[in-house]
């Protein structure tokens, strides 16, 4: 990339260039927000000046406890007002925030919270026991602050500071925030991979200001249009990964509503969905085929018409999104990664298409979509050259924008690899067309390769859920002495009763190799019926346990 030299001129001597802070969004939530709430469950609520009041306690409440700036302070709760208040108090005193993920193997959240040197933990009671044996072989921890839902004594070996509710209680109603360099890190939290230790990625304040300020853009994009001041929010992707998307910045910024609803259980979701009346909320295609299965919702007693749900982190079936319109949800699509904060890109239809009726949109709804604002984006070849626009070219994807953490915490030859050529390689394949719209056709690591020809895991997956009595779908490679590799899948019915058989499937998947959409040895022969599969901690398709259980 070539480089210039642009004027440059001195500013006045008595200007000023604040940093961009993630105090900033919070005081810009306040001023935007009115009466708007923070809800959480159906047990508490308050509005923004209430949850400004309780983030300058919970800074004074952390400073008490000998919290300085650039010490890492664990948090392991569901998603709450408390987990939200997180997200700001501890990165505007300067500390780094570690959103711990409460579902990896306690081996796993171990070697999370000693690599990043945590010295103190907020712990909701529901994870006490998961943290007593693990306390010995954490010595730099200072202290466990306790949250609960309700007061009550706990016996534990964890040398408790207080509980979380009590002791925010006694602290003043206001903290002043320092300012400081921007490029100080705030947050960090751990992604794990089909090898090796889970990886530390690190996002500094500048670097979440503009993700937020580039989400809050795109979710304002005609014809997306998901959140602002008026929507009401509700997560369903945990607060652990990656920020919950960003989305409860982009949300306290924009002064929406928001609703948390704790511990993910089916019928205090769908309770809130109604009784708040929430408009936006985000998940992974398993969760949200949760959803639309509970009883409630499918039998159409609960009416769920107008919610919008944006679905990440494995691709969106068309099978899925249209079993969702039938309930009257409008699902979109967006892309990002753990490195890439996560951001990169989101389904924003083109004009014609948005225009159109739900089955002409069906296959663009489905896609990755257009990258959004900052984000530079290629699909490349196996020597980096970027290939056509043309919706065939397929390659892997890399790319640039502003936000993407800039190295793996203390792990400096899997930041080399991640950021080699100067351009974050994201280890997904896929392909762009004229309209600059990106299709992902499976990860690098997953593509079959059989006969000479690759698969795509994720075409086939859409195909097969397609299928009547066709619930959940996964496809892996399996080795096969003639062709390297042969597609197989696992299945969910709807009915578990009454099971669509293998050659039902089989022959399903005819009409695709007919229409010349698939070719005949892209038809698995290997199909296994079976009550469900291997999810990771995130409600991912976990294709490393699937490669061991097919």
């Amino acid at each position: 990339m070539s480089t210039i030299t642009p004027k440059l001129l001195p500013p006045t001597s008595s200007a000023t260039n604040p940093p961009m802070l993630i105090k900033d969004l919070l005081e810009s939530g306040v001023r935007m927000a009115g009466n708007n709430q923070i809800v959480y469950r159906d047990q508490s609520r308050h509005d923004y000046r209430r949850f400004q009041e309780r983030v300058h306690q919970l800074a004074h409440l952390l400073t008490s406890q000998g919290v300085q700036a650039g010490d890492v302070v664990a948090v392991l709760d569901w998603d709450s007002h408390r987990y939200l208040e997180c997200f700001f108090a501890i990165p505007m005193i300067g500390a780094v925030l570690h959103t711990v993920n409460v579902r990896l193997a306690p081996e796993q959240i171990l070697y999370t919270m000693e690599h990043a040197e945590d010295v103190f933990v907020l712990v909701h009671e529901d994870f006490v026991p998961l943290l007593e044996p693990l306390a010995h072989q954490l010595p730099n921890i200072r202290g466990y602050l306790l949250c609960q839902e309700a007061p009550k004594e706990v016996a534990t070996s964890l040398p408790l500071v207080g509980e979380f509710e009590a002791l925010l209680a006694e602290q003043p109603s206001h903290y002043d925030f320092p300012s400081f360099d921007e490029n100080g890190v705030a947050t960090l939290f751990y992604t794990t991979g089909t090898t090796g230790n889970p990886k530390g990625v690190f996002f500094t304040h500048r670097q979440l200001v503009l993700h937020t300020l580039g989400e809050a853009s795109t979710f304002q994009a005609p014809g997306f249009e998901l959140l602002n001041r008026d929507k009401v929010y509700m997560p369903i992707t945990p607060m652990f990964h990656v920020h919950a998307w960003g989305v409860p910045y982009t949300a306290t910024l924009l002064g929406a509503t928001q609703v948390y609803p704790g511990k993910y259980e089916p019928e205090m979701l769908v309770k809130l969905l109604v009784s708040e009346k929430v408009d936006f909320s985000h998940c992974v295609p398993t969760l949200l085929n949760m959803v639309v299965s509970a009883d409630a919702i499918a039998s159409k007693k609960v009416d769920l018409t107008g919610w919008k749900v944006l679905v990440g982190g494995s691709a969106l079936t068309q099978a899925l999104a249209s079993r969702a319109w039938a309930l009257g949800i409008d699902t979109r699509s967006a892309y990002g990664m753990s490195e890439t904060c996560p951001l990169l890109t989101a389904d924003i239809l083109p004009k014609e298409i948005a225009e159109a009726d739900f089955e002409s949109q069906l296959p663009w709804r489905c896609k990755a979509g257009l990258p959004v604002p900052f984000v530079r984006l290629q699909v490349v070849d196996v020597d980096g050259q970027p290939l056509p626009h043309d919706g065939k070219s397929v390659g892997e994807v890399r790319v640039q924008a502003p936000w993407l953490t800039q190295a793996y915490y203390k792990e400096e030859k899997r930041s080399e690899e991640l950021w080699q050529d100067g351009w974050l390689h994201t280890g997904d394949v896929g392909s762009l067309d004229e309209h600059g719209f990106l299709a992902i056709s499976d990860r690098i690591k997953d593509v079959i390769k059989t006969g000479g020809e690759w698969l795509s895991s994720l075409e086939l997956e859409s195909y097969i859920s397609q299928c009547p009595g066709v619930a959940e779908v996964a496809v892996i490679g399996v080795a096969d002495d003639k062709w390297g590799e042969r597609p197989a899948a696992l299945v969910v019915p709807s009915d578990l009763k009454q099971p669509p058989t293998v050659e039902a499937i089989q022959g399903f998947m005819e009409q695709f190799v007919a229409q010349g959409k698939l070719n005949r040895w892209g038809v698995p022969s290997l199909i296994r019926i079976v009550d469900e599969i291997p999810k990771t901690s995130v409600g991912k398709l976990d294709k490393k346990r699937i490669r061991t259980e097919i």
